[in-house]
């Protein structure tokens, strides 16, 4: 059995006051104009796995205004265990909470033992162009759903860095400056060595279906984390490596207002490995292709890896592709063997899919079946 969402419920999400649906396990197209609530109704199913969402919108901004319910989003996963209930929606302080089953769980990471989420959305179409903030989101997007406590650690791992700089900018306290760097070494081993053996699975991955000319492949690699230095293996030496660079750059940080070296300054590399050339000097449909291209392949990973398919989100992915490249992106997605939710304005540039899949109109923030 295919491990689809078969029931999804929205209480006073974005523009939905509220909103079901019952599915089957075939895709699910939303077509309606821009402004309907397609991308929002994506982004209640981004939330049922751990970080912010496709938006990384803070929580208490996706409720609906004027709206004295606090949002909520809730959905049945079908697995070969039988269905799970998930459900997440405002929590105090402006977090959230989760609950599994009826019952509070133990952590947010607790979703992904019954769903992974990835998504490609418009705004990621210049991901190999745009700036290397962009591409670690992307990647540390790509862990999570292999390693769900990775999204975690990257918050904790920004909030010691941001404590650590006020330290410098105040003169602090060097016992507690020193303790703060012992905990942001901890955590950005944690993120280096999660994010390296990643990309070496998926480069694996990615290498065995060179020859699949349906969307290109890419070369992904790490720029360095040193500057003068190999960098270690283990996580205990790559911790003592951290702690001495920040250390030795303490007087230059103050000056500069930052930490100016660590896992926050890693930039993603990505080749377009067919033509071997950077993927930031393709065309735009190359690098959309290669991008699709590169999902794909991830999904397959954590498949591999985990046991668990992917459910995919795909805002307007169909757009920009000729009819050959969407025939062959549903023959793919088919393939993988999971749930896609895909969105347009246009129902025709999903007619290839036929009977896979269900088509729901959308129209301010209400869901109509076809």
């Amino acid at each position: 059995m295919t491990r689809h969402l078969s029931r999804l419920r929205l209480t006073a999400f974005r523009n939905y006051t509220a909103a079901a649906l019952d599915l089957d396990d075939r895709h699910l197209v939303l077509t309606g104009p821009n402004g309907a609530g397609k991308t929002n109704l994506l982004e209640a199913v981004s939330l049922l796995s751990p970080g912010r969402g496709l938006r990384r919108a803070s929580f208490d901004t996706v409720q609906a205004q004027g709206s004295d319910i606090g949002w909520a989003v809730a959905a049945t996963v079908e697995t070969d265990d039988g269905p799970a209930d998930i459900g997440t929606g405002a929590g105090p302080d402006g977090g959230r909470r989760v609950r599994i089953n009826g019952a509070n769980a133990r952590s947010i990471e607790a979703m992904s033992d019954y769903l992974r989420v990835l998504w490609l959305t418009p705004a990621m179409d210049g991901l190999f162009s745009g700036p290397a903030s962009d591409r670690r989101r992307f990647l540390d997007r790509l862990v999570t759903t292999l390693i769900p406590s990775h999204s975690s650690s990257v918050s904790d791992y920004d909030k010691a860095m941001r404590q650590r700089n006020r330290l410098l900018e105040e003169g602090g306290d060097i016992r507690w400056l020193s303790a703060v760097e012992i905990q942001l070494a901890e955590l950005g081993a944690s993120i280096h060595l999660a994010r390296t053996d990643s990309l070496t699975h998926l480069q694996a991955l990615i290498e065995q279906s060179l020859d699949d000319e349906s969307f290109p492949s890419a070369h992904l690699a790490l720029t360095p984390l040193f500057d003068n230095q190999s960098e270690p293996t283990s996580s205990a030496a790559l911790e003592t490596a951290l702690i001495e660079t920040w250390q030795a750059s303490r007087a230059l940080d103050r000056a500069a207002g930052r930490t100016i070296s660590g896992p926050h300054r890693v930039d993603l590399e990505v080749t377009y490995a067919q033509k071997g050339m950077p993927a930031a000097l393709g065309s735009t449909g190359e690098q959309k292709a290669l991008l699709i291209g590169l999902i794909l392949a991830h999904a397959r990973l954590v498949k591999l890896r985990t046991a668990i398919t992917p459910f995919l989100l795909l805002d307007e992915i169909a757009a920009h592709l000729d009819p050959d490249r969407r025939r062959a992106l549903f023959s793919a997605l088919d393939g993988l063997g999971t749930q896609c939710f895909l969105t347009g304005t246009d129902k025709l540039l999903f007619e290839a899919l036929g009977e896979r899949a269900q088509t729901i109109t959308v129209r301010d923030g209400r869901l109509y079946k076809d």
